[in-house]
């Protein structure tokens, strides 16, 4: 069988990796268009554009995925199959092209975590577990039938930095086994179940990621995992911005105000939550390095 791979991030590579592993044939890589960034904006090609040509995979990278010319070249391929990870919203014209469908591998349970950032939400949320999903695309984004489904646990300590891995890999597995599965035709696809009540994760914007200290310590906490190490919560402190990356829970009534700080200016800092502190592990002030709570303490006065 012949497929066509479609997606952008580091997550999308093992995906790519594990089916070239299984010698499944890979006609073409669709992937976003070079971006300039940095300094020096110098044009930053994909992941996925990095592996796929390394591999000599043909790669193709739309503006629009409605362009005619690239819908033509995208037929020329003959793919049996496309498969996306981590990719665009695509219109019906390209998912309905492949005579076996599209399929999907999206990072949770659906039909819980639909949206574009279901790792960041489980954790956010307190999640003990979340997982892959693979599915059939349709018109309306992550609600396709389901082909297969695998869950991972989740750490009481795990960031959405150390889930996003864990997924990564059981997603690459994962769609190894439902490309073979689609192949040979020993699928039954199931529809997703919205008799229950559902969890989404839109997308997460900068001044989504503010921490409410009024929030309990166990929230905050949630919430500093799951948006580590991106696109990382954040506070004010002496006017500037503050990024946590990592905390801890301590549980012992606040004798501060919420939202005030306690430090002895060289081992610790921590902020007073509605029920308890939070202790800042690891940190980057405005215009400094990332970097551990002593060595930002012993260059900062408080």
């Amino acid at each position: 069988m012949k497929i066509v791979f479609m997606g952008t991030p580091e997550f999308a590579v093992a995906s790519l990796a594990a089916i070239l592993t299984a010698k499944i044939e890979v006609a073409a890589v669709v992937t976003a268009a070079d971006k300039p960034a940095g300094r020096g904006q110098k044009l930053n090609e994909s992941a996925v554009k990095k592996f796929a040509t390394e591999k000599n995979i043909p790669v193709l990278q739309p503006l629009k995925l409605k362009d005619a010319q690239f819908i033509e070249e995208l037929k020329r391929f003959g793919a049996d199959l496309f498969v996306v990870v981590a990719f665009r919203m695509l219109p019906p014209v390209i998912w309905q092209m492949p005579k076996k469908g599209t399929i999907n591998l999206h990072g949770s349970l659906l039909p819980q975590y639909r949206g574009a950032a279901p790792i960041n939400h489980a954790i956010i949320n307190g999640e003990a577990e979340s997982g892959v999903t693979t599915f059939f695309i349709k018109e309306e984004i992550d609600t396709g039938d389901i082909i297969f489904k695998s869950s991972v646990a989740i750490g009481a300590e795990a960031s959405a930095g150390d889930l996003h891995d864990k997924l990564m890999q059981e997603g690459a597995n994962l769609l190894v086994k439902t490309i073979n599965a689609v192949e040979s035709g020993c699928i039954n696809e199931q529809p997703q179940n919205n008799s229950t009540p559902l969890k989404s994760a839109p997308k997460i914007f900068k001044e989504d990621c503010k921490i409410n200290w009024n929030e309990s310590s166990k929230t905050v906490h949630n919430f500093i995992r799951g948006l580590s190490p991106y696109p990382t919560a954040f506070t004010q402190l002496n006017g500037k911005i503050l990024k946590v990356f990592k905390a801890t829970v301590e549980f012992t009534a606040p004798t501060q105000q919420v939202g005030e700080f306690e430090t002895d200016g060289k081992t610790f800092l921590k902020f007073a939550t509605q029920d308890g502190y939070i202790h800042l592990l690891d940190v980057q002030y405005e215009g400094k390095k990332r970097m551990q709570i002593e060595d930002f303490l012993r260059g900062m006065r408080l």
